[in-house]
């Protein structure tokens, strides 16, 4: 998939709808997820409770806001068309919340798009162009627009984006910052001053473990134990279980456990001492997240991977990657923490899957 100007920081097992024409020829991973930004060791860990925002859709848009409070919504294909390219539209909290454009091509990599069109309106997408006052303008053209094209440089047209349900999901967007009748607003207009908006909720802290052990050795009795536990489908050939050692002495483990057409289950446990215990985690994590059955009585990541001393799920809501859950976890000590979550509840064509839940993490 070619992203053409992705701007930083930005119930899944049946989905909506299926395109009628050829898939994106690239999907996200797991690592394409921001990393929660670590600091100081000073800091304490605040012990929230994750509490993932909701995703709405109206007509052709999903939107989401995170726990911080900042929305993002994002373009979907229509029943009879799978996107050339998708548009989104991010603002943060507080009375100076800034909007952010992105646009993206699934499907390929053609030539970028230069221009975006509103109603025959033509705002620049390169450069400068996607954030500050430029942005702004393009979001509050999408309030009360008709057509939207995606246009290259030579003034051939890409895509077009539909608009239907773009103003409803900038109002929810007004709604839940509290902009409603404020200057600020994008759709809920009013005269009240911007200083009355709500400002942004700082992001929970959690302290974390390093990945830096050494991984304890795996016995066969143990990994055995481990896979009747964790009740294994006893048809899936046994991929090596991947351990990782923390600093304070535990050992991670990755016991592959059963798989799909495009997911591997992953049961989570940590060694101590010989010992093999079920992993505990304060949400829920995999295809319990998307609410599909796992089949598996211990708590476990989809596709999981650990990059960085973050370890990440990545549940497919089908093959092509355009709908599904991506999260990532440290280890505190005593449990993994989710520090990031992102969803797309719609397949319909758009692989930027929007924030629900961040935390900053505090290492060492």
């Amino acid at each position: 998939m070619k992203r053409v100007a992705f701007v930083a920081v930005l119930g899944l097992a049946a989905c909506s709808q299926q395109p009628r024409q050829a898939p994106p020829t690239a999907t996200p991973t797991p690592t394409a997820t921001a990393r929660a930004e670590p600091v100081a060791a000073t800091d304490s860990d605040d012990h929230a409770v994750p509490k993932p925002g909701e995703q709405k859709t109206f007509r052709d848009w999903t939107v989401a806001c995170d726990n911080v409070a900042r929305c993002a919504m994002a373009s979907l294909g229509t029943d009879a068309d799978f996107p050339a390219v998708t548009l989104q539209v991010a603002r943060a909290a507080g009375p100076d919340g800034a909007i952010e454009i992105a646009l993206a091509m699934p499907q390929g990599d053609g030539a970028a798009p230069a221009t975006l069109k509103i109603d025959g309106r033509a705002f620049a997408v390169v450069g400068e162009g996607l954030s500050g006052t430029a942005a702004e303008a393009i979001a509050r053209a999408l309030a009360n627009a008709a057509t939207i094209e995606a246009l290259d440089k030579a003034g051939k047209r890409l895509g077009t984006i539909s608009a239907a349900g773009a103003s409803a999901a900038l109002r929810y967007i007004d709604a839940q910052q509290g902009r409603a009748e404020t200057v600020t607003a994008l759709v809920a207009r009013g005269d009240k001053p911007s200083v009355t908006v709500p400002t942004a909720r700082a992001a929970p802290r959690v302290r974390a473990v390093a990945f830096e052990g050494k991984a304890a050795t795996l016995a066969p009795a143990l990994l055995a134990k481990m896979r009747r536990t964790a009740e294994c489908d006893p048809s899936f050939a046994d991929p090596e279980p991947r351990a990782h050692g923390l600093a304070d002495g535990a050992t991670l483990v990755l016991l592959p456990c059963s798989a799909g057409a495009y997911n591997e289950i992953d049961a989570l446990f940590v060694v101590r001492d010989g010992k093999a215990t079920p992993a505990r985690v304060d949400a829920p994590s995999g295809f319990e997240e998307t609410g599909a059955d796992s089949q598996t009585p211990v708590h476990s990541v989809i596709n999981g991977d650990v990059d960085g001393g973050v370890l990440r799920s990545y549940a497919k809501g089908r093959g092509l990657g355009d709908c599904g859950v991506m999260q990532s976890f440290v280890w505190d000590g005593a449990q993994l923490r989710l520090t990031e979550q992102r969803s797309m509840g719609e397949c319909r064509g758009n692989p930027d899957y929007l924030p629900v839940w961040r935390a900053r993490v505090v290492r060492g």
